[in-house]
């Protein structure tokens, strides 16, 4: 599945270094904007425990993870959407991710310099927010004169498709980005055919200082911004970027001790990883024998042909049946032959829809 989230961010917000303890890639970082031009591109591995759960169950010869993208989009500044600051081409670059993760910066140190001059999460928030609006506002504009004409005259499609321009402009009049909208669904397909910029699902990932990792809520940057998500129905994930580069390099006890330190469970990065995963309607299924034990990425609500594909296009077009078990009960029973003892193992055909946590073995013949 080669979908991708991308990093935004106003210059200096952490956006990089952010990106750097994701993937350890090594994105060039410094105290000046348009560090990062050309964006990166980075691989990571989905945290999920269920993994190391089934390889203790089967003791495979090897274990594969599931991955997810990450690209790192240079700093957005006002007045992109006319070109300022290299803003055309990083408008193109959001144009090719499926999600956006908006950096926000909620710390202070005199030390990084802000672009704006002060530190002000909302601003910076609206910032982005508006360029992308007056970028999707050009779009839909240079559409609507266009199909004006032809709704006219009663074309069936372009009635359809002018209804939808009109209210992505009203929205757009009202600063509203194009997610902000309550569309049917003839009227999603019509809006998503216009690949606008703001109606990409988006999270926010509050940067904040070493100080505010254990106890975020006390930050009242923070706060702000769980304020302002809360009414775009949109997720925060909060995170010290300097710490996760720090946490990027340990493995296994050794990062789990550090993260005992810090009075954390769980590392902001995996947080953020894991919640875009799902922000892009993404699922994990499993496949489990003794030469190994893998995940894999699907699509919430591919059938059981489709996700077979995912292996092998062969799978899919001989597709006959597929063996499934759910994760919980494969546990619960100890092995896969108890599973199957208790009546926990199905064969399921065609039409049946994947589950996340699906432990599963296509049979096809081709």
């Amino acid at each position: 599945m080669a979908l991708t989230a991308g990093i935004v961010g106003l210059p200096n917000v952490g956006k990089s270094t952010l990106f750097n303890a994701i993937t350890q890639a090594g994105a060039e970082s410094a105290n000046y904007p348009f560090c990062t031009i050309d964006p990166n591109v980075g691989i990571v591995e989905v945290p999920d425990h269920r993994l190391q759960k089934l390889t203790e169950l089967v003791q495979p010869k090897k274990t594969v993870p599931t991955t997810f993208e990450f690209t790192d989009i240079a700093g957005i500044v006002k007045g992109a959407s006319k070109g300022e600051g290299l803003g055309n081409k990083f408008l193109s670059h959001i144009r090719e991710v499926d999600a956006i993760c908006q950096v926000v910066r909620c710390f202070a140190d005199d030390n990084i310099t802000h672009v704006a001059g002060k530190v002000d999460p909302i601003s910076d928030i609206e910032t982005i927010n508006l360029e992308l609006i007056l970028a999707d506002m050009e779009s839909v504009e240079k559409r609507i004169t266009r199909v004006e004409k032809l709704a006219k005259q009663k074309d069936k499609e372009s009635v359809a498709e002018f209804e939808v321009l009109s209210m992505l402009r009203e929205a757009f009049e009202a600063e509203k980005p194009a997610r902000s909208i309550e569309f049917t669904d003839e009227q999603m397909k019509i809006a998503r055919n216009l690949h606008l910029l703001t109606i990409k699902p988006v999270l926010y990932v509050a940067n904040v200082g070493e100080d505010d990792v254990a106890n975020p809520s006390e930050n009242e940057y923070v706060q702000k911004v769980r304020d302002y998500a809360a009414n775009e129905n949109a997720e925060v994930i909060i995170v010290c970027a300097k710490i996760e580069e720090e946490i990027a390099e340990l493995e296994g006890e050794e990062k789990a001790m550090f993260l005992e330190e810090l009075g954390i469970e769980e590392s902001g990065l995996d947080q953020l990883i894991r919640t875009a995963y799902s922000l892009l309607g993404l699922a994990t299924y499993f496949t489990a024998g003794v030469q190994e034990v893998r995940a894999w990425t699907f699509k919430k609500g591919m059938k059981a042909p489709q996700c077979a594909g995912i292996i092998h296009s062969d799978f899919e077009r001989g597709f006959i049946r597929a063996e499934t078990v759910s994760f919980d009960d494969l546990l619960a029973a100890g092995s896969h032959n108890a599973a199957k003892e208790a009546g926990k193992v199905r064969l399921e055909g065609k039409d049946y829809e994947v589950k996340d946590g699906d432990v599963m073995h296509f049979r096809f013949n081709v």
